[in-house]
């Protein structure tokens, strides 16, 4: 792995959601310059902080590590991932909407 393969990973993550890194440090709470500090070398991070950082980002620790997965590629971890932070109205539309293709599916067969 590369030296800078973290910092390289977050960034081509981060980009990939068109979300700026002083937007990213205030939405996990941090100053505006602390994913700057990740991404640049200045600053490294604790276990808890990459899971949240992981969290944000809708990718399983796993796969933030797997460069071959673009945050694109679909996987039921992530999927279970976003449906949880969902707010229950969303959650129950997309329950639905679910129970609906399921059922649609078993018909046709």
């Amino acid at each position: 792995m590369q030296k800078n393969f973290f910092a390289d990973r977050l960034r081509f993550l981060r980009n990939e959601r068109n979300i700026s890194a002083r937007e990213m440090s205030l939405a996990l709470g941090q100053n505006e310059s602390y994913i700057n500090k990740i991404e640049t070398g200045q600053r490294s991070v604790s276990m808890a902080a990459f899971f949240n950082i992981c969290d944000f980002l809708l990718v399983t620790p796993a796969d933030f590590f797997n460069e071959t997965i673009q945050t694109t590629d679909f996987n039921t971890e992530t999927f279970i991932s976003i449906y949880k932070r969902l707010p229950q109205k969303q959650a129950k539309h997309i329950f639905s909407v679910m129970q609906d293709l399921a059922e649609s599916m078993l018909k046709r067969q």
